[in-house]
């Protein structure tokens, strides 16, 4: 094993506790300054180590990580596990890791038994996706060096899908993995080939190495079968480099394609849209033919229509019903298949691809510029409803993933409920039962003004474009004037091309992502948009939205694989700029725009991707202390 890669991984998540007992201060600087000297001038992980036993508090910390850094470099795995017996001791540092850390020396010292007593006892604890890959590997790593292959094998597949799902490197993963499926007989492969589609793309290659051994051609023929099926996958990587493996990643070629949108039924409207984007983008994409068919058709009727066509590539279905009801009867697990939502369930082919207008990709784009910002405070309103729930808790959990402030949240239920929860959030009735307190010593009217808390730094809208109008001013009037106006931001709810014709309201100064489309910021669709607007004038926000994620849909199949081999390549599209997690989920980023004199106007947003709080050093956590 690569031993300073795992360092890289997994030694940083223990740094970010340390500091949380302590605050910098003067004197504690200069000893974090001298400490790095002494550390500097050793030559070994044991001199650092003993260099760590004369010191105190986060300084000593820092050099037992320094000391455990330069143990797996030096392959000292008996100091190892002691530096991690040590760690053990204190409370500020990340145990779940540190556990891990002795787990792993042990294993190297072929203490499995004791190893594994370490391992069992996280079980249940394993909240972070890195704790939980590597729990697994070493899990698995441990019973393949026992021989018990398949007992290693569930968790090598989980250690698999995890760092697939999380983009996680675990060093020597796919060989070990492989190297277990090979120990595995036919009859054991067949009992494993089930469960995710990472785990059948394994369980699949290792059948074809066994059935085809004899043969080269056939062994061949199957991988490249193998290949086409498995896009993306992970065991990709131990397979022999060959110039064919990127044919496979090339341009898709669509000589047919199917579009299943609803046609009937009481979404029928919201198909009409899609059906429009989908036939303007159809005549700037060099595709044969395109069949539209009704996604509210029974499984049998629309698998006879496909076993018909033999499309090249399916777009939809629209509604998750419909995408769960094909995925149960696996009607579409053969052909490359955009759908137009979100999936909950397993992905059955890694040719599946999931496209949706998904609000949680705009808290996550607004959250990255708020903490790029450095803001530390930030205060949430939402409607009191399933969707404002879900957005807030979906803000709450990844913030915690890079802060460890707490936001404010505030929920109202209707207008008349506004009013109350904004001053309640701000303490500004607080203030004002302070003031009635002072005037009621001095019996007679005071001069006052209310002041709101400090320490809100941002303030995040999540309601629609009406609640959105009500609430701004009520902020307005609220916010104390002996403070710094708070800056204010909404999602794309926020904005109504409909109400905008009419009323944009007191909205100066909101800033808010929406659809490049929405905004008119593209130069080369305003051409698109004059058209649009000529035929459907009066068209409801919600129909131009999906005309844009329509058009983008079959605008961007030409690059789909590339999209998804590679997290850094982006496809411009009128509902933002889009690219493919590994899951198979197309993920945008938005444009930013705030109202200013009563239009609105693009700009420009610093964001950049957060670091997780285990990951951030500790002088760093110190430094925003």
């Amino acid at each position: 094993m690569r031993l300073k890669l795992v360092s890289l991984l997994i030694i940083l998540s223990g740094l970010s506790a340390c500091s949380t007992t302590e605050k910098p201060t003067k004197n504690s600087d200069n000893f974090s300054n001298s400490a790095n000297t002494l550390k500097n001038l050793a030559t070994s992980a044991e001199s650092i180590y003993l260099l760590a036993q004369n010191r105190q508090g986060a300084d000593k910390i820092q050099l037992l990580y320094s000391a455990r850094d330069a143990a797996i470099t030096e392959k000292n795995w008996s100091l190892l596990e002691q530096i991690g017996s040590e760690l053990e001791m204190t409370a500020s540092v990340d145990q779940i890791q540190n556990r891990l850390y002795i787990a792993f020396a042990q294993k190297q010292q072929n203490k499995n038994d004791q190893a594994l007593v370490i391992l069992q006892s996280l079980d249940g604890q394993l909240t972070q996706p890195e704790h939980f890959a590597w729990h697994q590997f070493l899990t698995a790593s441990i019973y393949a060096s026992q021989n018990f292959p398949k007992k290693a094998a569930p968790y090598f597949f989980r250690a698999s899908e995890t760092a697939a799902k999380n983009n996680i490197e675990i060093p020597q993963l796919n060989q070990n993995l492989w190297s277990n499926l090979t120990q595995l007989s036919s009859y054991a492969l067949e009992r494993f080939n089930r469960g995710t589609v990472i785990q059948q793309g394994w369980v699949n290659l290792g059948l074809y190495h066994q059935v085809y051994a004899g043969s080269g051609v056939e062994l061949d023929q199957a991988i490249n079968n193998w290949r086409r099926r498995y896009v993306g996958h992970p065991a990709g990587a131990i397979l022999p480099k060959k110039d064919e493996i990127f044919t496979e990643l090339a341009p898709v070629n669509i000589e047919r394609l199917v579009v299943l949108f609803p046609q009937s039924g009481p979404n029928e409207r919201l198909g009409d849209a899609l059906k429009a984007g989908a036939l303007a983008a159809l005549d700037k994409q060099n595709i044969n033919e395109a069949i539209f068919i009704d996604e509210n058709l029974t499984t049998e009727e629309i698998a006879s229509q496909l076993e018909q066509i033999k499309p090249d590539f399916i777009i939809g279905p629209l509604l998750k019903a419909n995408i769960d009801k094909l995925a149960n009867a696996k009607t579409l697990i053969d052909t490359p298949v955009l759908h137009l939502n979100t999936f909950d369930g397993d992905r059955i082919s890694l040719q599946h691809y999931f496209f949706a207008l998904n609000p949680e990709h705009e808290v996550e784009q607004a959250l990255e510029h708020f903490l790029a910002m450095g803001y530390q405070k930030p205060m949430l309103l939402a409607p009191n409803n399933a969707n404002g729930q879900r957005l807030v808790d979906y803000f709450n959990m990844q913030w915690q993933r890079y802060s460890e402030t707490k936001p404010q949240t505030g929920f109202y239920n209707d207008k008349k409920d506004m009013p109350d929860t904004i001053t309640s959030l701000l303490e500004v009735d607080k203030s004002k039962q302070r003031i009635k307190t002072i005037e009621a010593l001095f019996r007679q009217e005071v001069e006052n003004e209310t002041r709101s808390r400090s320490d809100i730094d941002v303030i995040y809208i999540l309601g629609d474009a009406i609640e959105t109008r009500l609430i701004k001013p009520y902020l307005d009037v609220n916010v104390s004037t002996f403070a710094n106006r708070i800056p204010l931001y909404a999602s794309s709810k926020s904005h109504s091309k409909q109400i905008d014709s009419t009323d944009k309201g007191d909205l100066n100064g909101l800033y808010f992502t929406e659809l490049p489309w929405m905004l008119g910021s593209q130069v080369e669709h305003q051409g698109l948009r004059k058209q649009y607007n000529s035929l459907w004038p009066d068209q409801a926000d919600i129909s131009q939205r999906l005309f844009a994620m329509s058009y983008d849909a079959v605008s961007v199949l030409h690059d789909i694989r590339q999209l998804s081999v590679s997290l850094d390549n982006q496809f411009s599209g009128l509902s933002g700029k889009l690219s493919v997690n590994s899951n198979g989920h197309i993920e945008r980023t938005l444009d930013w725009a705030q109202y200013t004199n009563r239009l609105i106007k693009p700009v420009q947003l610093k964001s950049q991707r957060p670091v997780p709080l285990f990951m951030q050093s500790a002088s760093n956590i110190q430094t925003i202390n």
